[in-house]
């Protein structure tokens, strides 16, 4: 697994994409969503990361509160990680990440799919990030 040192936080996703690794080497494919986030849990336990679950994040329109949306996990309070069980991910579901990046006003995330035969992962960066 490599990582490229210039990426902000680079060793936390690595960290995190090496516990979705252990989880797809022991499970495989073909569970459901859920079953891959109570073991994404444990496995992170194990890796001493620090992380809520399904943790509420408020989406803003225009500085209003519009709504809330539920992240899969919120890692070290820095990286939303999304996963997904599914044959392939498409477009559709890169956009829907990116999104929630945005909304959440969070700079790094994670997309992870447990559903096809190899793990598949890809980084997200919200170019719209702002410092607050």
């Amino acid at each position: 697994m490599h990582t490229k040192d210039e990426y902000k936080y680079s060793a936390l996703t690595g960290k995190i994409i090496g516990c979705a690794m252990e989880v797809h080497k022991i499970l495989g494919n073909g569970f459901q969503e859920v079953i891959y986030q109570r073991a994404m849990a444990k496995e992170m336990e194990i890796q001493g990361l620090s992380f809520s679950r399904e943790h509420d994040m408020e989406i803003f329109y225009k500085e209003e509160k519009v709504g809330t949306r539920r992240v899969d996990f919120l890692v070290e309070g820095h990286i939303s990680v999304e996963l997904k069980a599914i044959i392939v991910m498409d477009d559709v579901h890169f956009t829907q990440a990116l999104n929630y990046l945005e909304a959440y006003n969070l700079e790094i995330g994670l997309l992870i799919n447990f559903g096809g035969k190899s793990l598949q992962f890809k980084r997200l960066i919200n170019s719209k990030y702002k410092v607050g």
